[in-house]
């Protein structure tokens, strides 16, 4: 299957500090691939540096096929990428409607109607300021305002942190939803199990260095690497 993006040998630094280490990883099209492992093992870096917002010294980008590795950020959502950070972002003194107002829309089937549909909630407080959102409600907004620019690759940074077990199910329900419709997801999450019960494919970071690559249901299966993914450690995670 063809890679929606892939990253090879990349190479992350802030300032002198060495994150990422030789970091290499594919999104399939029309899957769900997970990009797991504990506080701190380089994911939210990872995929700032795909986005380019913070550029790798060293790799190889391709989003759809094209050489994105010192593109801008805009360059790359153009492609048909929807970047949803970690921690949502979305502008507290905007009312919902007009948060949905700010993307440039692309042509697809994602409208301001359609994802009313989808988010029924929203609806409901389409006229209220970012600020009085619960932290489930901001979410799907900001998955929202994601969906407006009808990528063809979601990207998800910890969409379920700081959410009650009732509205992460929801969250998961949505990126579910995703690849029936036909959308490539790339999911960083903290909450494991529910991550591998949606993904087709699973990274496990640690330290910088990819640790795990292989079939969700797989590494679902191995209870004691699920276990240990909250301290995961290089030594740990070697062939078993």
């Amino acid at each position: 299957m063809s890679a929606a993006l892939a990253a090879e040998g990349l190479d992350t630094y802030y300032g002198k500090s060495h994150i990422l280490h030789g970091v290499s990883l594919k999104a399939a099209e029309g899957e769900v691939t997970a990009l797991l492992g504990r506080n701190g093992a380089g994911k939210t870096t990872t995929l700032r540096s795909v986005m380019g917002l913070t550029p790798p010294r060293q790799g190889r980008v391709t989003v759809f096929g094209q050489d994105t590795m010192h593109w801008p950020a805009f360059r790359v959502a153009a492609l048909g990428v929807g970047y949803v950070p970690e921690g949502r972002r979305i502008f507290p003194n905007l009312s919902v409607d007009e948060n949905l107002a700010v993307p440039l829309e692309r042509p697809g089937p994602w409208t301001k109607a359609s994802v009313y549909r989808l988010f029924p909630r929203l609806a409901e407080r389409k006229l209220s300021r970012g600020r009085q959102l619960s932290g489930g409600e901001q979410e799907m907004l900001s998955i929202a305002r994601a969906l407006l620019v009808n990528p063809k690759l979601l990207i998800l940074d910890e969409p379920s942190q700081g959410l009650a077990p009732l509205i992460t199910r929801e969250v998961f329900r949505i990126v579910a939803q995703m690849r029936a419709e036909g959308i490539s997801v790339l999911l960083v999450e903290q909450n494991v199990r529910m991550s591998l019960a949606v993904a087709d494919h699973a990274y496990v970071l640690d330290d910088g260095h990819v640790v795990y690559s292989g079939p969700a249901r797989e590494l679902a299966a191995d209870e004691a690497r699920v276990q240990s993914l909250t301290g995961a450690s290089a030594e740990e995670w070697g062939p078993q």
